[in-house]
């Protein structure tokens, strides 16, 4: 009988230190591309890779770095500063996230952190603004700048 109530209290216990403060967050992976912090929905995200052989594509938009393959599929990657028209760089991490039924590869300078941030932080962009790759910005919680959502459906060109 002890024992029940022991693991009653521990359970009790476990609830109290749980954070729920009623918040609705959600957790994005943030990552570098020149000194812009951009941020991708976690649940996309499938993994990050390093020192990947990427083999070039004719004829494919400037920013479509090529092609890697991750375990027998083939994945596009995309030069995330030249998408966003800032010169490339050749030392760069692959972040494959998921778009559907659909993966893509996302050429970043580095890895920053993952944070969960509360959705009411993220604040659309002005009416006026021409990007079309970004939804949303937020200051980051620990005071680290500010992130812009990066907008993964709108990477690759819908023609």
């Amino acid at each position: 009988m002890n024992d029940d109530m022991m693991f009653a209290r521990e359970d009790e216990l476990a609830a109290l230190n749980t954070p729920d403060d009623g918040v609705d967050a959600q957790k994005y992976l943030i990552f570098m591309a020149d000194e812009l912090k951009l941020g991708v929905v976690a649940e996309h995200v499938v993994e990050i890779l390093t020192n990947q052989p990427i083999t070039y594509l004719p004829m494919v938009p400037d920013f479509i770095r090529g092609i890697i393959n991750m375990r027998g599929q083939m994945i596009p990657i995309l030069d995330i500063r030249a998408r966003l028209g800032l010169p490339s760089q050749e030392d760069s991490l692959v972040v494959v996230i998921n778009l559907g039924d659909v993966q893509l590869g996302i050429l970043v300078d580095a890895v920053d952190q993952m944070l969960d941030i509360p959705k009411a932080n993220i604040h659309p962009l002005p009416a006026n603004s021409t990007q079309l790759l970004v939804s949303g910005m937020c200051s980051l919680p620990d005071g680290s700048g500010t992130m812009m959502v990066l907008d993964c459906e709108q990477l690759m060109p819908h023609d």
